[in-house]
């Protein structure tokens, strides 16, 4: 998959996400290659567009931590739950060195599941990920 449909595929399912659960599930995402000899920031959508590079790396520790140990697969996912304020809470690996990190700048994860509405939330979630597994990010 190229960049322009991974950028609009991640778009749409996070519209569905934020639809099903009728409010924002992640308000804000970022697409980003951690390629050993050149990490980048491909991609970027949320009300931070000035800000978030200067705290991308804090940002990131509560993922990394829940990630330690790890090892996802194209197409997996994993969630942190107490990652507060602007930590991500999400991430999916779209390709061999490529990973969507998504948050909710005011909610953590656990808030997020305690609502019913989570459920019917995670539907397009999984079909995202189902779709970068058939078609890795290159």
């Amino acid at each position: 998959m190229n960049l322009a449909d991974a950028r609009s595929h991640v778009s749409h399912a996070i519209s569905r996400m934020n639809a099903a659960y009728g409010q924002p599930v992640f308000n804000e995402w970022v697409l980003v290659s951690m390629r050993a000899d050149r990490g980048a920031i491909m991609a970027y959508e949320g009300p931070r567009a000035e800000k978030y590079k200067q705290q991308f790396t804090l940002d990131l520790s509560s993922m990394l931590k829940e990630l330690a140990g790890q090892k996802l697969g194209v197409g997996d996912f994993a969630f942190a739950s107490d990652a507060a304020g602007t930590h991500y809470d999400a991430c999916l690996r779209l390709g061999d060195s490529s990973y969507l990190f998504a948050n909710h700048i005011t909610r953590t994860m656990a808030e997020i599941r305690d609502t019913p509405l989570w459920l019917n939330a995670q539907k397009p979630w999984a079909e995202l990920s189902q779709k970068f597994a058939s078609d890795p990010l290159e």
